[in-house]
């Protein structure tokens, strides 16, 4: 098994490949002029039929940006190859994962055809910068009002992350009227584990400060992360807590602003999880080099931070914490979700966890929103996003059955396939 050695890959890390460069930059145009706040007056409320990413371009620019993220997406995993080594074991893997993307190929079409053509997505938005920062935004068909936020962190293994990966989880949540920023940020070898923090710490702040210029309400904002993403966006939290539990820091957003966390089968405790990971195939010496090495294991691992005595204060600003997981989650175990917590309740945070008997990594982020019908795993979000607005709630309850993308026996295929 052909595994890269750590001066090769600490040479690859300083190369800074534009992931980006071809992916349509779309500066940050308010869709509200002039609306800061749910409070104030607006004047003039203007559609996503106006973002400059959506249905307003030409069929001919809309095939030429599908082509530019198809080239980005092969580049991506190419790069994941290339980083895990050509083994046997990744040989296999890379073939599963072609054979269950084939599986659900029915569904990304159309996830894509949404992605690149709907009116309701304004995509690129620039947040920062450096390469990568940018964000999409998924919008409801109402206007009317402002709509809760979900600022959405996608997972990726640290090394192919992109924004693009949480479309389907914004088409779905726009339908039931909820704006979703879906944040892009570095991954390694484009940057470690610092650089993912402190971009989605940017665009975090970016949602925060001006997300009311596009219809979302300042003050209803709910943060989301998923697998690699939920551990990047803990890690954002964490470090903001910190920042404001000290003296004379300056911040460009607040733990105030953040109604709640969601984090949907994420790793908490590197330390933990380390030899779990290289058993899986991110092989020990990578999986350190992402994370800036060995004596950065804990200062990355939430669970490991939070019990520390001299960050109490810092716990106590942290927003209510909820974790959901699939029992049979085999990538990271739904331990790590439960465990963490449990440290969070022992240390006087908020938190709870929610385990899904049977699921596993990709049921409840790819083939159970896929399957439409009922998912108990999105019926409990926007319960939790929707808390304490009742008009919201009977909506919910008499919403249709979200469609189903891909027949059920492909579906139950790639599950057994699955190299997740």
């Amino acid at each position: 098994m052909l595994v890269r050695s750590e001066s090769d890959l600490s040479s690859s890390a300083s190369i800074s490949p534009q992931f980006d460069s071809n992916d349509s930059v779309t500066d940050a145009k308010p869709l509200l002029s002039g609306a800061s706040s749910p409070n104030q007056k607006r004047r003039r409320r203007a559609s996503p039929d106006s973002c400059g990413g959506g249905g307003g371009q030409s069929f001919r620019e809309g095939v030429e940006h599908v082509a530019s993220e198809t080239y980005l997406i092969t580049r991506l995993g190419f790069n994941l190859l290339r980083y895990l080594g050509v083994g046997y074991r990744w040989i296999t893997r890379f073939l599963a994962l072609g054979c269950y993307a084939f599986l659900l190929f029915p569904g990304f079409v159309q996830v894509g055809y949404y992605y690149f053509f709907s009116n309701q997505v304004h995509r690129g938005i620039v947040y920062g910068n450096q390469p990568r920062n940018r964000l999409d935004l998924y919008f409801p068909k109402n206007t009317n009002g402002f709509k809760p936020v979900v600022a959405f962190v996608t997972g990726g293994a640290w090394i192919i992350g992109y924004k693009a990966w949480g479309s389907l989880l914004g088409q779905q949540l726009s339908e039931r009227d909820i704006i979703v920023a879906c944040i892009d940020y570095r991954n390694f070898p484009q940057g470690t584990m610092s650089d993912m923090v402190k971009d989605a710490s940017e665009g975090i702040s970016f949602v925060c400060n001006h997300i009311a210029e596009y219809g979302g309400d300042p003050n209803r904002i709910y943060l989301m992360g998923q697998s690699a993403g939920a551990h990047v966006a803990a890690c954002a939290l964490l470090e903001q807590a910190i920042k404001e539990a000290g003296e004379g820091e300056s911040t460009s957003w607040s733990l105030s602003q953040i109604r709640a966390y969601f984090g949907l089968s994420g790793a908490y405790n590197l330390v933990n999880l380390i030899d779990h990971f290289d058993n899986r195939g991110l092989y020990r010496s990578i999986f350190l080099s992402i994370m800036e090495g060995e004596q950065s294991l804990q200062r990355f691992s939430p669970e490991v931070t939070v019990q520390d005595p001299s960050i109490r204060n810092a716990v106590s600003l942290l927003p209510p914490t909820i974790l959901f997981h699939g029992t049979a989650d085999y990538s990271i175990p739904s331990d790590a979700s439960k465990n963490f917590a449990d440290t969070l309740q022992r240390v006087g945070g908020k938190a709870e966890s929610i385990l899904y008997e049977g699921r596993t990594h990709t049921d409840m982020f790819l083939q159970d929103p896929m399957r439409g019908g009922k998912d108990k795993l999105f019926e409990d979000l926007v319960s939790h996003i929707h808390a304490g607005d009742s008009e919201a709630l009977a909506k919910d309850a008499n919403a249709p059955p979200r469609k189903r993308l891909v027949p059920e026996f492909m579906l139950k295929l790639a599950r057994s396939i699955s190299p997740f």
